[in-house]
């Protein structure tokens, strides 16, 4: 069956992928909530039917820091991604630059910058803060002598968040019985055993390798991140971070007003509303909630993105509607590249720019930067 949805991409991953790597795309903290509402708040908000306008030509194009995007869509900084594919963030970079949209490499990624920039073009870098600054401020270096073209630091996870699913898989620690089963059911998916664990090393945090020399196997990189993310970082930090990055920064991470106005009073270029895809704070507002009284508030400062439960080209609109520049996706290139690896992708972000146009003349907006509040049904 050929997939026709975001969804069809996240069932055909859940059949290819071990469970640990799965459920550590799928998941979230506690009890899941505000990953549940992530994309149930987007589902609920309405949009405004018009008829008889011309609607022949739409355009989905616009630009964000000097960058041309065939639609407001960037692919968020996703963990372990070569563990879903082989070299699985180069694979998904290749399928970003042939769709014109950035794609964004995690430090917690399997390929390195420099890998990615060989296979596709220099990746927007998105920046963890570990304790060792000397080590950051050359991982920073290294990346900007690439011409990565944008910085994004993620400051939602000072620790990782209680993520139930990834304790019982055994990804924070390991127990014989867990690293049995996780062998066991590595065996049972032989088309990813042959693709990502036989034929795509190395697998290491490409990013940091050198100071996670500790960590033996990637499945325990939380308890490894949960002894090196430096939880001391503040607002102050970020005169260091902008003495070792010259170009645009965004702030991942932001879901308070007063945090999105120290933002932008210090100087920023952008900020994500996010909530770590429901994977840290339980209970936090849902992206889509936060999103409009920010943007209100600083949108006319900076750039403001949004990042949880974009699910489909629908979404990207209602979320531009609410004040967005452009939308992060995370799960939706993960469950593509485990499930069909860079043709996955590729198709995936075919379906979201199909579904954003459709949905553009179905409420008459003939271009994505004219979207706004008029768009929302009350």
């Amino acid at each position: 069956m050929t997939p026709a949805s975001v969804a069809d991409y996240r069932a055909a991953a859940k059949r290819r992928l071990p469970r640990v790597l799965f459920d550590y795309i799928d998941g979230g903290s506690y009890a899941e909530a505000t990953l549940a509402a992530n994309v149930a708040d987007l589902r609920a908000l309405k949009l405004r039917q018009r008829v008889l306008r011309d609607v022949s030509e739409l355009s989905t194009t616009t630009t964000l820091f000097g960058q041309t995007l065939a639609m407001p869509v960037v692919l968020a900084p996703v963990g372990l991604a070569g563990m879903y594919a082989r070299r699985g963030e180069a694979q998904a970079a290749r399928a970003a630059k042939a769709a014109g949209v950035p794609f964004t490499l995690s430090t917690m990624g399997v390929c390195t910058a420099a890998e990615v920039a060989r296979a596709a073009a220099p990746p927007w870098f998105q920046l963890y803060m570990i304790r060792d600054r000397g080590f950051m401020a050359e991982v920073l270096s290294r990346t900007a002598a690439l011409g990565c073209p944008v910085l994004v630091f993620t400051v939602d996870l000072p620790v990782p968040g209680a993520r139930y699913r990834d304790v019982r898989n055994g990804m924070v620690a390991t127990t014989p019985a867990q690293r049995a089963a996780q062998i066991i059911d590595g065996l049972a998916h032989p088309a990813w055993l042959w693709d990502v664990q036989i034929n795509g090393g190395p697998h290491v945090l490409g990013t940091v390798a050198e100071a996670a020399k500790d960590l033996k196997r990637l499945v325990e990189f939380w308890s490894w991140a949960g002894r090196n993310f430096d939880p001391s970082v503040t607002w102050d930090d970020l005169a260091w971070v902008r003495e070792h990055w010259k170009g645009p920064i965004l702030l991942k991470g932001v879901l308070d007003v007063a945090d999105a106005r120290s933002a932008a009073d210090l100087g920023v270029e952008g900020i994500v509303i996010s909530n770590h895809g429901g994977r840290q704070l339980d209970s936090a507002p849902s992206s889509i909630e936060a999103l409009a009284p920010i943007a209100q508030a600083v949108g006319d400062r900076v750039s403001v993105l949004m990042d949880g439960g974009v699910r489909s080209g629908l979404d990207v609109l209602k979320a531009m509607a609410a004040g967005a520049r452009a939308c992060l996706i995370g799960r939706a290139w993960a469950w593509s590249l485990g499930a069909a690896g860079e043709a996955g992708v590729a198709h995936m972000l075919q379906i979201l720019r199909q579904e954003l146009r459709v949905a553009m003349a179905l409420t008459g907006c003939v271009d994505v930067n004219s979207a706004s509040a008029e768009l929302l049904a009350d």
